[in-house]
C-alpha cells in the first residue's frame, strides 16, 4: 500500500509540474491573474480557517468572483429560468 501511494502522489507531483511549466511558458495564459487569484484564494480560505478562533468575519471564498456556485442556469442550454 505504501508504494502504490508514493507512486501516486509521484504522479500528481509531475502533472501539476507539467501544468505550472506549460502555464509559465505559454503566451496566451495570463500568469499574473492566476498567480494573483490563487494567492486571494489560499488567503481567503486561511481567513475562513482561522475565524473560529480570531472572530474575524468571512464568508465563503470571495476571491475567486463572489463564490463557486454556478448561479443561475436561466437561459442555459435550454433550461427554464
Amino acid at each position: 500500500m505504501n508504494q502504490l501511494t508514493e507512486s501516486v502522489v509521484t504522479i500528481a507531483t509531475a502533472i501539476v509540474g507539467v501544468a505550472l511549466l506549460a502555464l509559465l511558458v505559454s503566451k496566451k495564459s495570463n500568469t499574473a491573474g492566476v498567480i494573483s487569484s490563487a494567492g486571494a484564494a489560499f488567503s481567503n480560505a486561511l481567513g475562513v480557517a482561522t475565524s473560529p478562533v480570531t472572530g474575524a468575519s468571512v464568508s465563503g471564498l470571495t476571491g475567486l468572483g463572489g463564490g463557486l456556485g454556478m448561479g443561475s442556469l436561466s437561459g442555459f442550454g435550454g433550461f427554464p429560468g
